[in-house]
């Protein structure tokens, strides 16, 4: 069943991968604000059916209000920065960013979940940074607004993650889901008078695969997580980073040298490392990057493996 689980995960990070890159040719020409606002649209119908088979009994008022707002702020900023960032940065860089989340979750889930982070894993953390330095390399790279919206899509990304974890079981799996599409819609549409472009047919048709590819994509994500154990799906994420040197280099003519390459491979392997560690039992108490299921860079994958029922390596950790 893992090797299903983990042929299921790369698929699904695979068409991942080329949901970001018909991002990138659609924003282009298209505001990122508008991307998000239409995605969002058009994957509200698919994403009310996935809610309405929640049967937890309740009300939709939240029981933390404060916190459910701040992770429904963080959801709406998530991806329109991710998708500048990619309109504007090589693929391989954007990536490299936003692969500091899992970094970014073990430092935040120090003060906010109580997490006790130890040596091995604070030094992962560190080299993981440095990392992402090797690709960017300040000084020699003119760094930007497109660095500073993706390592925004990282932190929160991180955010609305330990978040989730911290309220787990506080509230219901469809109020988790409803105020972040509905905080979504209204930013954007707050946005979208000040960026508004007439959109071609090629330019819909490309939203509305971001939509599709979003949304299937996850589903697979979710079926993987209830076919294996996380500590196995979970290091799939990272085969993005090869399809985003890939794609860079066939579809966009982006040069990626060794520097490149080498601080992917301390990304990838520092990533995995906490991974690993946190499967270990007695080494984490929370473990908040093993648990870290859904990719919310997507406007269309609002945390939809907490609408799985089949979450069962949720269920069996807890």
């Amino acid at each position: 069943m893992n090797i299903r689980a983990a042929l299921l995960a790369l698929l699904a990070y695979g068409i991942f991968s080329t949901h970001d890159v018909v991002v990138k040719y659609v924003s282009a020409e298209v505001s990122a604000f508008q991307i998000v606002f239409f995605s969002s649209l058009l994957s509200f119908p698919l994403l009310t059916l996935m809610m309405v088979r929640d049967a937890t009994p309740g009300t939709l008022r939240p029981n933390r209000p404060g916190w459910i707002a701040l992770r429904s702020l963080s959801m709406a900023i998530i991806p329109a920065c991710a998708f500048y960032a990619f309109s504007v940065l090589p693929l391989a860089q954007t990536y490299a960013l936003l692969f500091a989340t899992p970094f970014l979750i073990t430092i935040l889930s120090i003060p906010l979940l109580g997490e006790k982070v130890g040596l091995p894993r604070m030094a992962a953390v560190i080299a993981g940074f440095v990392g992402v330095l090797v690709v960017l390399r300040p000084g020699e790279t003119e760094l930007g607004l497109g660095h500073a919206a993706a390592l925004l899509a990282a932190f929160g990304n991180a955010f609305q993650s330990v978040i989730l974890r911290k309220l787990r079981h506080v509230e219901r799996r469809v109020v988790l889901m409803l105020f972040p599409i509905l905080t979504t819609v209204v930013v954007m549409g707050v946005a979208l008078p000040f960026v508004y472009v007439p959109l071609t047919s090629a330019q819909m048709g490309g939203l509305v695969i971001i939509s599709a590819f979003g949304f299937c994509a996850t589903l697979l994500l979710v079926y993987s997580y209830s076919l294996g154990e996380s500590a196995v799906v979970a290091p799939m994420q990272y085969s993005q980073m090869i399809w985003a040197i890939l794609f860079g280099v066939f579809l966009f003519q982006e040069s990626v040298d060794l520097l490149t390459i080498l601080g992917a491979g301390i990304i990838i392997a520092s990533g995995v490392f906490i991974v690993l560690r946190e499967a270990r039992g007695g080494r984490s108490s929370t473990t908040p990057v093993l648990k870290s299921r859904s990719r919310p860079v997507l406007s269309s994958g609002f945390g939809l493996s907490w609408l799985s029922k089949s979450s069962s390596d949720e269920n069996r950790s807890e």
